[in-house]
């Protein structure tokens, strides 16, 4: 059977520490117990959502999003596999969102509460953005996170992102951090480099 990949996707990409693959059925199970534990949920799903107060319907309502995704272009979250251990270390990816009715490709990111607090995040989104841009996918990629949500600032930030503006996101106040694509200006410049080369010969 061949094998298939959705949008955006980094399945087979690695960094110093990650494998990435394509998220599956079989992690429902290691998923729920991202989803039973506390606080885990309180800046990734609305205040609306919130209010449903069981594990296992969000850990549905998680991979409902994934395979939408999948299935329509919109790209994807990857699961995090450590290359030492095997252990899932959580999810990340490149996603398509619509922001102030303008479409734009979001880096984002959730880590198992037994692997947070070990750089998981900043290694998986660093990748994400230096695929993304070697790839040319866009011109500039966001995050877009809760305001109260320190850990996920930083790792923004330690991803060159600069804090762009307020959005509201599902009903929701959310920032929108954002970082430009240095290579389209260095393919630019070599472009006209060359270009003024062969103008002289």
């Amino acid at each position: 059977m061949q094998k298939t990949t959705f949008k955006y996707s980094l399945e087979g990409q690695e960094s110093e520490r990650l494998i990435f693959r394509k998220i599956t059925s079989n992690d429902f199970e290691t998923w729920l117990k991202f989803c039973k534990y506390p606080d885990s949920l309180k800046y990734i799903f609305s205040q609306e959502q919130l209010l449903i107060n069981d594990p296992i319907e969000y850990c549905k309502i998680w991979f409902e999003k994934i395979n939408n995704r999948y299935e329509n272009g919109n790209g994807g979250l990857n699961a995090l596999i450590d290359i030492n251990t095997h252990e899932f270390v959580g999810q990340c990816g490149l996603l398509v969102q619509t922001i102030d009715g303008k479409e734009e490709l979001e880096i984002g990111y959730a880590i198992m509460p037994s692997h947070r607090g070990k750089g998981y995040a900043t290694e998986a989104a660093i990748k994400c953005k230096t695929f993304a841009f070697e790839n040319n996918f866009c011109k500039s990629l966001i995050s877009v996170i809760v305001p109260e949500n320190i850990d996920s600032i930083k790792v923004a930030l330690k991803n060159g992102m600069i804090l762009e503006k307020t959005s509201i996101s599902n009903g929701d106040e959310v920032n929108i951090y954002r970082v430009k694509n240095k290579f389209l200006k260095y393919h630019h410049d070599r472009f006209i480099e060359r270009s003024s080369s062969k103008s002289l010969r």
